[in-house]
């Protein structure tokens, strides 16, 4: 009777806490959020005073990531940010345009073009249109003029450009331009008496530049002309377009030698201007301009050319009359990369140079240099790629700067007057995999006990001799650190904690590092211990512009202490898991595209398997030969089972079954249960009347998506991936299929979420349409205390399940229920403990709310009772009446108030604390945390009072201490007077 108390006791602890899953003294203390917007481009990076009234200006910038962002330049905070990318999956570059005199910001991305508040952010109005945008600008208005700023809209729709003048109050169209060219729409530029559209005219891989002139005020075209740039001209990259919007807008682009600047002013037909480069410590590799986007500045533009080891800079002036250009000084050579902004007060045009060294800024009018300043960075952060500088005049001959400036390592820095004031570690955000790693330490500890228990006793006491002798050289650190330890168990973590950049093991199991690996070819390596510092970080691969690295696969061998990386283009790369440091490396194009990987156990161990093109992982090593089925996707869908056949030296996989689903559906999504750890507490569950149900705990099983647009469906399959056969499926109709369908399979259950038709036994009208989750519980039997068809067997197989010949394999009696939920669902995962005793959640990421919730196992219970309450026997069991709906309830929100904005996925590792399971989640921004589904059992709360406890132990002692002779003396007085 005492074990089913127990079970009992233990069940309703599995419950209660689920709605309590995030305690108050928790939230924001052992979970840790790095909010970023990705690495900013330059051309969307900006100083701007979000009221014209006051001094103070804020950082602006859309990133790489289409992440629109304000930053508070003194302190590096966001102040607030738009993840614009995520509404349209928009992956072409945008553009961010601020006006100048008012507190408006104008993006445009995809189809978009929105305005916001400088201030908070807020939506100022939006629109969308068809095709794609290419380029965006503000009008200028005529001097004096009082009316709301109107802004230009360029896109490519059908092939062709199509210019659209929006009103500034609303984003009304004002007029619109229909260029019935098939021509590439690259700019529009402006200045109060025209509107010039640049546009790619002529045969793919040569082209002419075409400049349309317009009307501003009816958008007619006024006037047309081609400059003739076949030579040079073979993409979009090689034009360079700078000053729009300034006085003298111009159009630039070089010859293939890099040896000659060409320039025409924009409106001067024909004119094109050579202005020769010279080269600074050889050939010329990189050139960029430099130029004042405002109609009120000086018509100055600075040309910045690089070398493989230097760079200088010359500066030019326009003449407004004739409009020649012609060179007024040159910044010297200098060593490195280094990189040049340009910023506008009024008509003044500032030039800022940042070095290794230092920093200086310059007036577009002299060479003379206004203010230098030695550069002072904590630390090394690659060379300068880009930036923005905001600069002050103090005084008549004073000035002060700070610029945000983007490295080499992909770091965000902000440097004021030459001295370092913050970093963001911007890199970090655009992660697409990640892992888990233990610290080395304890492995390596696990590694010793197993060799002395393959061994002898003698050899083995031999070893473990030599391994307490040489346990004696970590003594002295070990004492040293003993008063540490001491105070940590009763002060908190803040007044005494382990050392900024040392990993140290805990004996909770919380200190572990993640391995992160980004799509711009940077792996860091962060301590989710220590609030997701990063530890190291280095980069991979060096990415081309526009191209993101396509991680197939990652794998953290602990043993070793290694981390394994592989691409998409047969590259992959070894790191020490702890330092970061480069053990093997093989380049892109080495070996055949790789499409997939699978853990696989083989002879020589377990290793990351690459699958090639169309699911053929080839040829390999019979060592290294996999010793169970992979499951594989082919280009066509089909799904494939392959089974490794050892010939000599050789292994080549053999198909052993293929399943493709009925004609007209599509698979798009194929997992399995966890390969690395997924633990199974019980094979049974135990009811309220003291019987049980065997879970169906096959571990060959596969979770298979099919969906169909044409007829709205979704089709779950649950497959054996040793025999290919059909285990279950359930079939959907009214399926929105454009909207995200997540699943995870984990011990005897599987869980999927999509948008459907609303089923009867949710208690509403067949009509109705929503967000669902689905779960399915499998088991062996329906039977209690039955093990099933092949119950007696003390082996099975699901080639052979019976003596019978032809006979079909033993199916799993699997239990649905269907929930509602307020919106859709991302992505899904579980939560993972040391021995899979504490009770599960379901981990889910919510993109339209930026947050992540965790849904307690037992609230998706499919044997909840329907349109009753429980009985006496079901309440033992912990079950409770079946509501349809499910809120997501702030208590197990675990991001709590954070926005967390792009996720990508969401993994999970278990602690040495049973109770206890880390959640780290990654994408745009980074996010970690743990989380106790069962709560804390096995671990004094934040609340306990150690402090107290051991004052009272003191207390008590110094109490016998002192009341112990005075105890003695009165007995032994008292035996005196009794005599």
């Amino acid at each position: 009777m005492r074990l089913h108390i127990n079970h009992f006791c233990l069940t309703l602890a599995s419950i209660v806490p689920s709605t309590l899953a995030v305690y108050s003294d928790e939230a924001y203390s052992v979970d840790y959020h790095h909010e970023l917007l990705g690495l900013p481009l330059p051309h969307t990076t900006f100083f701007h005073r979000p009221r014209k009234e006051e001094k103070a200006s804020l950082l602006y910038t859309l990133s790489d990531l289409g992440v629109l962002g304000a930053v508070n330049p003194g302190l590096g905070k966001i102040v607030w940010r738009q993840f614009l990318a995520g509404y349209e999956g928009a992956s072409e570059s945008g553009f961010l345009r601020p006006i100048e005199g008012e507190n408006i910001l104008v993006s445009a991305i995809g189809s978009r073009v929105d305005a916001w508040d400088a201030l908070n952010g807020r939506t100022a109005w939006g629109t969308a249109f068809k095709g794609t945008v290419r380029d965006l600008e503000v009008m200028e208005n005529a001097a004096g003029s009082t009316d709301a700023t109107d802004v230009l809209a360029l896109f490519q729709e059908d092939g062709k450009a199509d210019l659209r003048r929006l009103k500034g109050t609303n984003g009304d169209v004002v007029w619109e331009f229909k260029d019935g060219s098939s021509d590439i729409p690259l700019q529009v530029s402006t200045n109060v008496q025209s509107v010039f559209v640049v546009s790619l005219h002529g045969t793919v891989g040569s082209y002419n530049l075409k400049v349309t002139t317009l009307d501003p005020v009816t958008g007619k075209r006024t006037n047309e002309y081609t400059l003739n740039t076949k030579a040079d001209v073979h993409a979009p990259e090689d034009v360079l377009l700078v000053g729009a919007n300034s006085a003298a807008s111009i159009i630039a682009w070089t010859d293939k030698t890099l040896k000659t600047l060409k320039v025409n002013v924009l409106g001067k037909s024909g004119d094109i201007q050579s202005l020769a480069l010279k080269e600074a410590d050889g050939a010329i590799t990189n050139v960029s301009l430099h130029a004042p986007h405002l109609v009120q500045s000086q018509p100055h533009f600075l040309v910045h050319s690089h070398s493989a080891v230097a760079n200088r800079a010359d500066v030019f002036h326009i003449d407004l009359t004739s409009g020649s250009i012609k060179k007024a000084y040159d910044l010297p050579k200098l060593p490195g990369q280094g990189s040049i902004s340009v910023s506008s007060v009024d008509a003044n045009v500032y030039f800022t140079r940042l070095t290794q060294d230092e920093a200086i800024v310059v007036s577009s009018a002299s060479h003379g240099i206004l203010g230098r300043w030695p550069l002072k960075l904590k630390e090394y952060r690659g060379s300068f790629v880009h930036g923005a500088t905001e600069v002050v005049q103090r005084t008549a001959d004073t000035y002060a700067i700070r610029s945000a400036v983007v490295t080499t390592d992909q770091d965000w820095v902000l440097v004021r007057n030459g001295v370092e004031a913050w970093v963001r570690t911007e890199g970090l955000s655009g992660a697409v995999a990640a892992a888990w790693a233990e610290l080395p330490e304890s492995e390596s500890l696990i590694q010793n006990l197993e060799v002395e228990a393959e061994s002898n006793p003698v050899s083995s006491y031999i070893h473990r001799v030599n391994r307490h002798v040489n346990d004696l050289q970590s003594l002295p650190d070990y004492l040293q650190r003993l008063p540490q330890r001491f105070l940590s168990s009763i002060l908190p973590p803040a007044i005494i904690g382990p050392k900024a950049g040392v990993l140290v093991r805990d004996s909770f199991g919380f200190n572990k590092l993640v391995i992160v690996a980004t799509q711009r070819g940077r792996i860091y390596g962060l301590d989710a211990g220590n609030d997701g510092t990063v530890v190291w970080s280095t980069r991979a691969f060096s990415q081309p512009a526009g191209k993101l690295w396509d991680v197939t696969g990652m794998w953290v061998e602990n043993l070793k202490g290694t981390t394994t990386i592989r691409g998409g283009e047969g590259e992959y790369i070894i790191v020490n898991t702890t330092s970061g440091e480069k053990i093997e490396t093989v380049p892109p194009g080495s070996w055949p595209v790789v499409t997939g990987t699978a853990l696989v156990d083989s002879p020589s161990g377990k290793w990351l398997l690459p699958i090639g093109a169309n699911g053929d992982p080839g040829e390999i090593p019979q060592e290294w030969a996999p010793k169970d089925t992979i499951v594989v996707q082919c280009d066509d869908g089909e799904v494939r089972g392959l089974k490794f056949e050892v010939t000599g030296a050789k292994s080549a996989p053999i198909v052993t079954w293929r399943f493709n689903p009925p004609e007209g559906q599509k698979i798009v999504d194929v997992i399995s249960r966890p390969t690395n750890y997924d633990p199974v507490a019980s094979i049974g569950r135990v009811l309220g009347d003291r019987t049980v149900l065997y879970k169906y705990l096959n571990t060959n099983i596969a979770l298979v998506t099919a969906t169909s647009a044409h007829d709205s469906t979704a089709t779950f399959y649950l497959i054996d991936t040793i025999s290919g056969g059909v285990l279950h499926s359930a079939t959907h109709a009214g399926v929105d299929t454009t909207q995200p369908i997540a699943s995870v399979i984990t011990e005897n259950w599987f869980i999927y979420s999509l948008w459907a038709d609303i089923s009867s036994d949710t208690n509403n009208s067949g009509d109705s349409k929503g967000y669902q989750l689905v779960i399915s519980e499998m088991y062996e039997s329906n039977i209690p205390n039955d093990r099933g068809p092949q119950g007696a067997e003390a082996n099975s197989s699901s080639l052979e399940p019976s003596d019978i010949p032809n006979a079909d394999p033993a199916l799993p009696h699997v239990i649905s229920e269907s929930f509602l939920i307020p919106e859709a669902i991302s992505h899904m995962s579980v939560t993972q403990t040391r021995q899979g005793i504490s009770i599960r959640q379901v981990l889910c990421t919510l993109a339209s709310s930026g947050a992540i919730v965790g849904i307690p196992k037992s609230i998706l219970d499919p044997r909840r009772p329907v349109g009753r309450d429980p009985t006496t026997a079901e309440m033992e069991e912990g079950l409770f009446r079946y509501t349809p709906v499910i809120d997501f309830d702030p208590k197990i929100i675990l991001t709590h108030k954070r926005e967390v904005i792009g996720i990508k996925d969401v993994i999970a590792a278990p602690a040495v604390l049973e109770s206890t399971s880390l959640v780290f989640a990654y994408g745009v921004d980074i996010f970690g945390t743990r989380v106790a589904p069962s709560a804390a059992f096995d671990i004094l709360g934040k609340g306990f009072n150690k402090l107290s406890l051991v004052a009272t132990v003191l207390a008590l002692w110094v109490g016998v201490v002192v009341l112990a002779p005075m105890v003695r003396r009165k007995q032994i007085n008292g035996r005196w007077m009794s005599a």
